[in-house]
């Protein structure tokens, strides 16, 4: 069918209610935003679903939503999974409570039981939960740091981290099977309760959660010690991060955590932010004025869903406050943590840094002057994730730490996806053992940078939306991937790699080797002087981004080589638009 019929079905057929048909009355005359919503399915893609919530085909809605839940209902029945359960959470957002019931009433339909947070939790305690109530998989209902108008839905497996293959391409392929949304089962939240399918949960799993994160706390008593010296900015940016950040700082001991007022509150609005972003800083813009009036040590700020920490933090020196992207963060945390694990117990034979390819590679230095494995996945915590099952199965490997540079990190094994609370935890941790020895965290930063060299990492990215924007992406990579280039912004092209294709070309030699990771539509520039370019398009919103690192001598020589780096990368962009 076409979307316009696809449109007049919709408001024709009795499944759908009359305020979904009110919305697509209202747009009868505008045969693009109809085109828009139903030109095609909002796609169940390796993230799960994300999109603007609406009426529609291509829009977050309860129908998409049931459909995606049957979908995976019938692989959980096809794998004989059905005793073991789901764990649903969900955030601040639009109708996330309303998806998270409908994904639960579905589920029950098909005779398999939801265990439904009774509020909003963050996405750490969700991948928790699944673990911990012994879930064949799990829902979370978030579009993380998107705009307002946005929701998603998140998949997540039995052990805990969110779907890789082969259960991804099984959920993918059942989702695509459902054709018809008369087929898709619900029924009465009551009824469901009854019948034992609909389990509310809550208190249980978070003093379960919160007491895994305050058994990775590497010096207690220095905590005790500084606990009235550190003072702490934390804003939740109206998400779920409120209440478990500032109980394990709480329970820790921590006695002066200052909460930005403004946006401590669950809004689904995000009235004080364009979006909610801990990368951008508008959302430090209260936090920091907070800040100032009381001599903070370091301003935290977690996205909606808490999976992803932002940082900003104190420089004695000049008394500005600066930011700490999420390479130099998980850097910072890396460092602390596999430093104590040195100290006070020695670095497992067997230990493992991981990282995604796009992270920093002051990793790789971390993980070689700690005699630790790095190891390089993909882009994506789940991949993480993977790894930390890889280690249970095969009964080798230790994982130590995991981080990717979009501001997410996992310090302990509890969670099999990014964790800002246990990261706001640590890094408040680390700012009382360093303030002991008189220093900032930026001066523990800037001790980094002497030690492994001036690692700088930019990001830039392009917007382009609609069936339009989607084209021009795949074209941008098709150029790319079919023209290397021979040098980028005055650094040579050392190898090129293609995921999509499994392959490492030497530009010298022409050599070709295997990647070694699954297939990926992203392109990677190894250049001279440890500079690096990647290229990919965003898994989660209709961007396609350019990263690029460099080493510097210095923080001078770093900021210039780093920007004009990311001016030959926005020249190169230019040419292809």
């Amino acid at each position: 069918m076409s979307y316009k019929e696809i449109y007049e079905e919709w408001l024709s057929n009795p499944y759908f209610d009359e305020k979904t048909k009110e919305e697509l009355k209202a747009i009868a005359d505008d045969d693009k935003e109809i085109q828009e919503r139903f030109y095609t399915e909002l796609e169940f893609g390796t993230a799960g679903l994300r999109g603007i919530i609406g009426a529609g085909t291509n829009r977050m809605n309860i129908y998409t939503v049931r459909k995606t839940t049957q979908g995976l209902a019938n692989y959980i029945l096809g794998v004989n999974g059905q005793d073991k359960g789901v764990a649903i959470a969900y955030d601040s957002r639009r109708m996330s409570p309303e998806f998270a019931t409908e994904a639960a009433l579905c589920l029950a339909a098909n005779g398999i039981k939801a265990y439904i947070f009774e509020s909003l939790r963050p996405t750490p305690e969700l991948s928790y939960a699944v673990r911990k109530l012994g879930c064949i998989a799990g829902i979370n209902i978030t579009a993380s740091h998107n705009p307002p108008e946005y929701n998603g839905y998140k998949v997540y497996w039995e052990d805990g981290a969110q779907i890789t293959p082969p259960h991804d391409g099984g959920i993918m392929a059942e989702v695509k099977k459902v054709t018809d949304f008369n087929t898709v089962k619900t029924m009465d939240r009551e009824a469901a309760k009854a019948a034992g399918l609909y389990v509310v949960i809550g208190a249980e799993v978070d003093d379960a959660y919160i007491a895994e994160l305050k058994s990775q706390v590497k010096n207690p008593e220095v905590i005790k010690e500084m606990q009235k010296d550190i003072k702490i900015v934390y804003s939740p940016l109206h998400g779920t991060g409120n209440i478990p950040a500032r109980r394990v700082l709480k329970e820790l001991g921590f006695e002066n955590v200052y909460v930005v007022k403004e946006q401590e509150l669950p809004d689904g609005e995000f009235p004080t932010v364009s979006y909610p972003n801990p990368e951008a800083a508008e959302a430090f813009e209260l936090g920091l004025k907070l800040a100032k009036e009381i001599d903070a040590d370091l301003v935290l700020a977690t996205d909606p869903d808490a999976d992803r920490l932002g940082v900003y933090v104190k420089d004695t020196k000049s008394g500005e406050y600066i930011t700490l992207t999420g390479n130099m963060s998980g850097c910072l945390l890396a460092e602390y943590e596999l430093s104590q694990i040195e100290k006070q117990q020695g670095i497992p034979a067997d230990g493992a840094l991981i990282k995604t390819i796009v992270t920093t590679n002051m990793a790789d230095a971390i993980a070689k002057s700690y005699n630790a494995k790095l190891i390089e996945v993909l882009t994506g915590f789940k991949y993480i994730g993977q790894q930390i099952l890889g280690f249970e199965q095969a009964k080798k490997g230790t994982y130590l730490f995991g981080f990717e540079e979009s501001y997410g990190c996992l310090i302990g094994t509890h969670a099999r996806d990014k964790d800002a609370i246990v990261a706001t935890m640590a890094l408040c941790e680390a700012a009382a053992y360093y303030k002991k020895q008189g220093k900032t965290l930026w001066d523990a930063m800037i001790d980094m940078y002497e030690k492994y060299g001036y690692y700088k990492d930019g990001i830039q990215s392009i917007t382009l939306k609609g069936m339009e924007g989607l084209a021009k992406i795949q074209e941008i990579l098709d150029t790319l991937r079919n023209n290397t280039p021979a040098e980028i912004g005055g650094y040579k092209v050392v190898s090129a790699r293609d995921y999509k294709l499994d392959k490492i070309k030497n530009m010298e030699t022409g050599e070709v080797t295997a990647t070694g990771l699954p297939s990926s539509n992203v392109l990677y520039y190894d250049l001279t002087d440890d500079a690096w370019v990647c290229v990919r398009p965003s898994g989660t919103e209709p961007k396609v981004k350019f990263y690029y690192g460099i080493k510097g001598t210095s923080l001078s020589d770093a900021d210039k080589k780093s920007a004009d780096l990311g001016e030959a990368v926005i020249a190169m962009i230019n040419k292809m638009l």
